[in-house]
């Protein structure tokens, strides 16, 4: 309640990310709109009134825990730290926090690495990299937390806490049935501090806490504004006392994250909501060392369209599920990412990597933003045009995506027949450049939705519309035979029989396009009927015309 009270004074209701406690601090801001003078010392640089850019180059981490795989939530982290460094000339780094060995997934920390390159992230210092402020695993870094613990032990802003795990789930049972929040009572605060050496010399289990003034240092968060001042209300309201460093002499996040932020040089700091309310206890201990803390962006949770947080069960996969299972094109899914809470003026929304970078400023959404997937798949069609235009690596791995869907799920006798003496991967290259500008969100669904391309049609049906065929077999069949069989050529034939068919008919011109696609596509939608003949080829387009009349033409070579 303490930590709701803080928000409340600070900012409006929607803006912050505990939807639980959503309702809550709506009636706290009404409540409290105004806010209480500063009694820290801390002097932190006031953000400006709009949100620009540095003026110096900024060092920025991204720190993920190896206790799961790369998300949405957790790669626009990344992003925006990455953005931020290269916009401004500075560094990125990536620091590992792994020092909760019990949660920690064996193969986590590869994956992770993996995908943040596939994605296209590359860290300036990090491991596999290194750098002049690592190691850069914070299970290698112990000692230095350790004696960081002691300085704040020390100088009295933390104490030894000797409190069982029993004790602690009774006191919290205790106060939740009270209706008060389950923080610490403070019981082994008043130890002093030769007893408190001495025990833990003995070998006495216990966890270093640290100990939080009763107003909380103020600081300006470059989304937020200004953020601060909470006063402790009432006398068993418990005290807010987090624990630093665990019984095994791991850290927790507060403490790893404050002095490798410190050490490793870090300037900003953009992080979920969720971590908020933490803020000002980390401002405690950059107080307690006599340090500069760095500049800090929160930006809100990534929620579906009822406003829950992501889950596995609303598309919060995990990132190579994106790669791996739907074919998602890393500049996409980049792209998509970035959108969601961050404002920009470039003309479009279509942005590579280096347009992101060349686009980025620090302009950030304040509150929750909806993910829907529809905008992934606009982006995603976008950038399949570009690999086409570019050619190259890109456009080869979307033609080889989807002839490894054509030899795994499709029958091969039939499409065989198709390609003639034709290769299958150049035969599908023709396709993918022509057709995938049309329509592409996954390989999968691009084979399915061109399945007429690898699928011999039915017969032409007698009840089939003859007075159509003929006009057109007619004008195509003057195309010279000794000349390739391109696309130009075909589009001016069918144009002359469409007029000549019309005209005779009495027929418009759509109804006797649609009619045509349905013969040689199945009636599909993809790309123009003259590009479809092209790529078909000659042989397989007569056949599906009904050109049994015209045997010569339909025995003709490809």
């Amino acid at each position: 309640m303490i930590m709701l009270n803080y928000l409340a004074r600070q900012s409006r209701p929607g803006a912050f990310t505990c939807i639980s406690c959503l309702a809550q601090l709506s009636r706290a801001w009404k409540r409290t709109n105004s806010t209480s003078g500063s009694e820290s010392h801390l002097r932190i640089p006031k953000s400006p009134r709009k949100l620009e850019l540095p003026s110096s180059p900024a060092r920025t981490r991204f720190a993920p825990s190896p206790t799961g795989y790369l998300h949405l939530g957790s790669l626009r982290t990344a992003l925006y730290n990455y953005l931020l460094a290269k916009r401004t000339g500075g560094q990125f780094l990536l620091r590992i926090e792994d020092t909760d060995q019990k949660r920690t997934i064996p193969n986590a920390e590869k994956r992770l690495l993996e995908d943040l390159r596939w994605a296209g992230l590359e860290w300036d210092e990090g491991p596999e990299v290194g750098g002049p402020y690592g190691p850069y695993k914070q299970s290698e870094r112990t000692t230095l937390y350790q004696e960081h613990a002691e300085k704040l032990l020390s100088s009295g802003h933390a104490y030894r806490c000797f409190c069982t795990s029993q004790r602690l789930a009774e006191l919290a049972k205790l106060r939740t049935e009270q209706n008060l929040s389950p923080d610490y009572d403070r019981t082994c605060a008043g130890i002093s501090k030769d007893e408190s050496k001495e025990r833990a010399a003995k070998g006495e289990a216990h966890v270093v806490r640290l100990k939080v003034p009763d107003v909380y240092p103020e600081f300006n968060d470059l989304v937020y504004k200004k953020v601060g001042n909470t006063k402790r209300i009432g006398a068993n309201d418990g005290y807010e006392d987090p624990v630093l460093l665990k019984s095994d002499g791991l850290p927790t996040y507060h403490l790893a994250n404050v002095v490798d932020d410190h050490h490793m040089k870090i300037t900003h700091v953009i992080r979920g909501t969720e971590w908020l309310p933490a803020t000002p206890k980390h401002l405690v201990m950059y107080q307690a060392f006599g340090w500069t803390p760095p500049e800090f962006a929160h930006v809100g949770l990534l929620v579906d369209d009822k406003g829950n947080k992501l889950s596995k069960r609303n598309f919060d996969t995990d990132i190579a599920s994106f790669r791996d299972k739907s074919g998602v094109f890393p500049e996409a899914l980049s792209n998509f990412v970035a959108l969601l809470g961050w404002s920009h003026k470039n003309k479009t929304d279509v942005m590579t990597m280096n347009e992101l970078v060349d686009n980025f400023v620090m302009k950030f959404t304040k509150g929750n933003s909806t993910v829907t997937l529809g905008k992934l798949w606009f982006l995603q069609q976008k950038h399949a045009i570009r690999r086409i235009d570019a050619g190259g690596p890109p456009f080869d791995k979307m033609v080889d995506d989807v002839v490894a869907i054509v030899e795994k799920d499709l029958d091969s006798a039939k499409y065989e027949v198709i390609l003639g003496k034709r290769n299958l991967r150049e035969y599908v290259a023709s396709i993918v450049r022509s057709a995938a500008k049309k329509e592409w969100s996954t390989p999968k669904a691009f084979v399915e939705q061109c399945d007429y391309f690898f699928t011999l049609p039915e017969p032409p049906s007698a009840h089939q519309d003859v007075a159509l065929s003929l006009p057109f077999i007619q004008a195509i069949k003057t195309l010279p035979q000794d000349q390739p069989w391109d696309s130009e050529p075909i589009k001016h034939a069918i144009k002359a029989g469409m007029s000549n068919w019309c005209t005779t008919e009495g027929r418009s011109e759509k109804e006797g396009y649609q009619l045509l696609r349905g013969l040689v596509a199945n009636g599909k939608h993809g790309p123009g009927v003259h590009e479809i003949m092209t790529i078909l080829g000659r042989e397989e387009t007569f056949r599906r015309l009904g050109a049994e009349a015209f045997g010569e033409q339909a025995s003709s070579k490809t």
